[in-house]
């Protein structure tokens, strides 16, 4: 390995066949396809449960919601949003940081308001919150500790509380579910006793191993805090929809055990917002004791109060920010920020969930005195296409909801034509002014937030993944569901399909449901089939030259390693920026951050994850610096510290003092033994390549290594005549050498191949480094970069991410394989700056295989990884 270093590590082999490998590959889809099957039988389950309930009925129990328990159903969802925000502000107390309360609250309440609509809030919430918290200044590390402890809070305290209730109140609730009392309190007796016991043991926040994974456990003082906080935020919003419930002999006590227990069965379906799973469960346990039509009215209603009206608080929040943007105010500029980093995810959210209603509504009837008058004014012919048409608009919705989180300005057009068109359509189908309104309100936001959606990509590129598909099918089987319980009483007949008149409701709603599944259908095919495995070809002599004069121009003199030809080249749309990038596996991995122009630094991430997710591979930049961060978090990446890069200021370079005593007796040393240090310039090197190319061979040959590639040079007589080489010389023989890359902004320099003869005298090494970076000082250079040491600086801490905690053990330890601790040891004779890089992978990949994959780049494969 050279001064720049490489992580080497073990194969990812395919091992022959095996069911957990191909879970393991299949992972996601296989999930979304369970999922889809547990929403279609928790629909059968639905239309057994209501077999007596009329939709009338439904519509009649809403009308009589009493104001005052909407009042009280409001008041509640403030309480349990506010208890909510206390989850963030625990974690970020837990894990030693503080940030300002507004930002905090607003994250967190987007973050749930997002993830209460969308669903899998662990995933949308978090990326909300890597969004806005990378903004304040947090690490991956820490926000990923964050969104650890909401989650895992959120579930332990969901089931303390759901095993107290059950423990106090199973006599009663046992006969709504037909489970003896005695096994109720079993079960929650155990799942207490786990908690407690969990609770003594991390008492004074010790660590818990599990198998290859370490969690701190939170010391007691935070335990007992955070399950209050959850207990509370559980009791208020039980407390939502019992308000909306008609009186009944059921207490509050029992219906808390209920409630618990549905939200739990939710989460864990993996359904969209527990959506379907949720009723199931509060109808198959109250249906006994309270009226199913008012059952259902009140779930409608607490869907709407809980789940519709805080995102929509939401979105008008970061919208009235958004145009406060004139305000000269330190506050309000921080929080527009924090809201531009906000807004593309909560009109995504909002624009599925108008989606939905669309497609909904195009299944349920419309009311009799609205048809009537409408039959007044317009013909059939119009009402009817309205009708259909709104429908499609409705999945128009859906699948550029998101296209709007990933800021694609192809998508904000979709979004903003489609919410036209389907508030018009809604005013000729049914005279529909609750949907025109929330239509309204996502046009208004999407103005008013237009500077945001910058990414200019075409929505129809955008391959669907696993988990959208399986959203979409979850809406086209809703909308089924829907329309076999609101004419359950009309008898199917193929004539229905042929039927138009006004008060021909049904065979509307087929027409729609038709239109949707064929639609849908097509969508899922062209998704499903459009990725193609492929591997990127090299670049081309043109595009090499291309590359490398936007190297010149930039600061950047790492990349120069573009030089090589052995990666591919992804350019701008403007040809003003570039990433360049390798395969291996079914990794795609960008070497460093982005190379010229920053305001091409967001397409380009973008771009890079879309082209490898199309080809049905995973994205992973390497060596990036927390520069970039912000940007794979938006395109959903996570990140993993890789490393420190080392950087010497060139300014405040100089061979004295007593920190520099050893380099200057080993330059002292080097000039006695004769070494003779000079550079030879690009056009001069060929008259010297044969004799650098002797000392290569020798060098390979002694450490019986073989030439890397991709974030390392190899010798090739083009690339090392490509710049200046540094050389040192001992009796007229060249003994030792490096290539130094530059820029032509002078900001940094590096080298990238560094060997010397075996008889070189000792020290040789050291002097060379000392020499380059007294003539790069000279040439006016300020920084020289000596490269990454891996593993480096990883946190120690118990309360420290499992990858640090991996990282730094083999730090310490892993001498065996690699020398890390004598690399960083090396690097800091030259007191430099230590940088953080990062290893980031696109969705829930594994790091461990993506830094496998890069390994294997760099080294030519296994072979080249076990010969070093």
């Amino acid at each position: 390995m050279s001064g720049h270093g490489n992580l080497e590590n073990i194969e990812e082999t395919d091992g022959g066949f095996s069911f957990g490998g191909l879970f393991r590959r299949y992972r996601t889809p296989l999930l979304a396809a369970a999922s889809l099957v547990v929403f279609c039988l928790v629909g059968y389950a639905i239309m057994q449960l209501t077999n007596e309930v009329r939709y009338d009925d439904v519509v009649g129990a809403l009308a009589a919601t009493r104001p005052s328990a909407i009042l009280l159903a409001l008041f509640f969802t403030a309480l349990s949003f506010l208890a909510l925000i206390f989850y963030d502000l625990n974690a970020i107390e837990y894990i030693g940081k503080k940030l300002p309360f507004p930002h905090v609250a607003l994250t967190a309440f987007s973050a749930y308001a997002v993830g209460n609509t969308a669903g899998f809030g662990a995933l949308s919430g978090g990326a909300i919150r890597y969004r806005a918290y990378t903004r304040l200044g947090l690490s991956p590390e820490d926000i990923g500790r964050i969104i650890a402890f909401v989650t895992l809070s959120f579930g332990l305290g969901l089931a303390g509380v759901a095993a107290i209730a059950l423990i106090v109140i199973a006599d009663e609730i046992g006969p709504l579910i037909g489970v003896s009392a005695f096994l109720l309190r079993l079960i929650a007796g155990s799942i207490v006793a786990i908690l407690g016991a969990v609770m003594i043991i991390g008492r004074d926040g010790r660590v818990l191993d599990i198998g290859p994974v370490a969690i701190r456990l939170p010391d007691s003082r935070t335990w007992s805090r955070q399950f209050l906080v959850t207990a509370f935020d559980i009791a208020a919003s039980a407390s939502v929809l019992y308000v909306l419930l008609p009186q009944t002999a059921i207490g509050w006590p029992v219906f808390l055990a209920v409630y618990a227990i549905a939200v739990g069965l939710g989460v864990l379906s993996h359904v969209p917002a527990g959506l379907g799973v949720f009723e199931t469960v509060i109808i198959a346990s109250l249906g006994s004791a309270v009226n199913i039509d008012a059952v259902l009215g009140s779930l409608v209603l607490y869907r709407l109060v809980y789940h519709v009206l805080p995102l929509l608080i939401a979105v008008l929040a970061v919208s009235a920010a958004e145009l406060r943007r004139f305000v000269d105010h330190p506050a309000a500029s921080s929080m527009r920020r924090i809201g531009g980093r906000l807004m593309p995810q909560l009109l995504s959210a909002l624009a599925l969930l108008l989606g939905v209603m669309l497609v909904f509504s195009s299944v349920t009837p419309t009311p009799d005195q609205n048809l009537e008058f409408l039959s007044n004014y317009l013909p059939l012919p119009m009402v009817e296409g309205a009708h259909f048409l709104s429908s499609l608009l409705g999945l128009a919705l859906v699948v550029a909801a998101r296209g709007l989180g990933q800021r694609l300005d192809g998508a904000w057009w979709v979004a903003v034509f489609s919410a036209l068109a389907a508030l018009t359509l809604s005013l000729l189908k049914a005279i529909a002014l609750v949907e025109a309104a929330f239509l309204a309100f996502l046009i208004f936001g999407l103005f008013v937030s237009r500077r945001l959606f910058t990414r200019q990509a075409s929505l129809l590129n955008q391959a669907l993944t696993a988990s959208w598909l399986m959203a979409i099918a979850v809406i086209v089987v809703g909308a089924v569901v829907i329309l076999l319980f609101v004419y359950r009483d009309v008898e199917y007949s193929n004539q229905l399909w042929w039927q138009f008149e006004f008060t021909a409701e049904a065979p509307r709603g087929l027409r729609a449901v038709l239109g949707i599944t064929i639609i849908s259908s097509a969508i899922a095919v062209f998704s499903l089939l459009r990725p193609a495995s492929f591997r990127p070809e090299p670049a081309t002599d043109e595009a090499l030259v291309r590359a490398v004069e936007i190297v010149m121009k930039q600061d950047n003199a790492d990349a120069n390693l573009v030089r090589m030809g052995d990666k591919s080249i992804m350019f701008s749309e403007n040809g003003d920026a570039f990433i360049m990038y390798g395969r291996q596996g079914r990794s795609w991995i960008a070497l460093f951050d982005p190379v010229g122009d920053h305001r091409a630094v967001q397409e380009l991430v973008w771009r890079f994850v879309e082209a490898a997710r199309a080809a049905g591979c995973r994205a992973v930049f390497y060596q990036i610096s927390p520069a970039l961060l912000s940007h794979c978090a938006d395109a959903g990446l996570r990140a993993f510290k890789l490393g420190e890069l080392a950087v010497a200021d060139l300014r405040t370079f100089e061979m004295k003092g007593g920190k520099w005593a050893n380099l200057r007796q080993t330059a002292s040393r080097a000039q006695r033994d004769g070494l003779e240090f000079a550079v030879v310039e690009p056009q001069d090197v060929s008259s010297v390549i044969d004799d650098l190319a002797a000392v290569s061979t020798a060098w390979l040959e002694h450490h019986n290594a073989k030439e890397k590639g991709f974030s390392l040079g190899a010798f090739d007589s083009d690339y090392v005549s490509s710049q200046p080489v540094g050389i040192l010389k001992k009796d007229g023989r060249i003994v030792a050498f490096a290539n130094i890359l530059v820029t032509e902004s002078r900001q940094e320099g590096t080298i990238d191949l560094m060997r010397f003869s075996p008889d070189a005298p000792k020290g040789s090494m050291d002097f060379l480094f000392v020499q380059i970076m007294e003539y790069l000082r000279g040439q006016g250079f300020t920084h020289f970069n000596l490269g990454m040491a891996p593993l480096s600086g990883m946190s120690k801490r118990e309360a420290a991410p499992v990858w640090d905690r991996i990282g730094s053990t083999v730090f310490e330890h892993g001498e065996r394989f690699y020398n890390f601790k004598g690399l960083r040891a090396f690097k800091s004779k030259f007191h430099p700056h230590w940088q953080p890089r990062y290893l980031a992978v696109s969705g829930g990949g594994n790091p461990m295989i993506a830094l496998m994959d890069a390994t294997f780049l760099i080294g030519g494969g296994l072979k080249g990884v076990v010969r070093k």
